[in-house]
């Protein structure tokens, strides 16, 4: 399964954003059990940040992102790129 990136940077407040990280994480979680080896982090001096994960495809990749509760809550905005790996 070829890997997937979406580099965020927030939009909205940090009371705003803060409530739905935890969703977030949680939806990471069921990525990773899902077989998905996915990672979530933020740029610790920006806002904003990175979900790295696998997938079948570019659309399966739209469709993880678009279930993201950062983007169904218009948290952030986003760009998707399918990661080519040089060196493993």
């Amino acid at each position: 399964m070829p890997w997937f990136v979406k580099i965020e940077k927030g939009i909205v407040d940090k009371n705003t954003f803060d409530q739905y990280v935890q969703p977030h994480k949680a939806y990471v979680h069921e990525l990773i059990a899902k077989g998905h080896q996915a990672k979530t982090g933020y740029w610790k001096e920006l806002g904003g940040g990175m979900l790295l994960f696998k997938a079948q495809s570019l659309e399966e990749a739209k469709n993880i992102v678009e279930q993201d509760p950062l983007i169904q809550n218009n948290c952030v905005k986003y760009e998707l790129h399918e990661w080519q790996i040089v060196v493993e």
